[in-house]
């Protein structure tokens, strides 16, 4: 068998490589680029990259939305809350209304029985204020008691003084010509009474 040399500085007289020659097919091949990627993986690419980008926008949307929805359903509970905030406050005014109007019967019942009157009719007029005066309680409307006690202008209205000669009843309520009543803990009836004033004596 014949070997054909073609070129005799890559090989020896008997065909074989000689050693320390590079092989220029080798390096040919070595220095060879990479193929591109095919167009349709780079379509393909594209695709992802656009469905990416529509799924993001998607996502963004659904918390714009609900977003949205959650500040829907608070500015709906808070007109529910101020519509039973008023509703509430409008029960209350007309509760008042009302009680003013059994206090200012009340008021006649009392005006009535100052004079000590143990007839029918008295004690008749007695049961009457009695039932009128649970009902005020049932409302939450109570009676305050205001004589003996220092005066404060925000449950009563100090309509007459009286000069006293202790000086601890100075300032204080030493009688009542209409109660007060009061819803709740808020006056909504001041009182008028006559309060205390101590005066030094005059010195000789």
């Amino acid at each position: 068998m014949t070997v054909r040399v073609t070129d005799k500085r890559r090989y020896n007289t008997d065909g074989t490589p000689r050693a320390g020659v590079a092989d220029p097919e080798a390096e040919t091949t070595a220095s060879q680029p990479e193929p591109s990627s095919s167009p349709e993986a780079a379509a393909q690419d594209d695709e992802v990259s656009r469905l990416r980008s529509e799924l993001e926008t998607a996502r963004r949307r659904v918390d714009e939305l609900a977003r949205g929805i959650q500040d829907v359903m608070r500015d709906r509970d808070d007109f529910k809350t101020r519509i039973q905030r008023e509703r509430e406050r409008m029960l209350e005014v007309e509760k008042g209304q009302v009680a003013l109007a059994l206090i200012e019967a009340l008021d006649e019942l009392d005006l009535s029985l100052r004079a000590d009157d143990s007839s029918a009719l008295a004690q008749g007029v007695r049961l009457i204020r009695e039932k009128l005066l649970k009902k005020l309680q049932s409302m939450g409307i109570e009676r305050l008691e205001l004589v003996g006690k220092p005066y404060d202008p925000n449950s009563a209205e100090a309509v007459d003084i009286e000069l006293v000669a202790q000086p601890e009843r100075s300032e204080q309520v030493l009688a009542e010509q209409r109660p007060a009543y009061a819803q709740r803990g808020r006056v909504i009836r001041p009182g008028r009474v006559k309060v205390g004033r101590y005066l030094e004596p005059a010195k000789a």
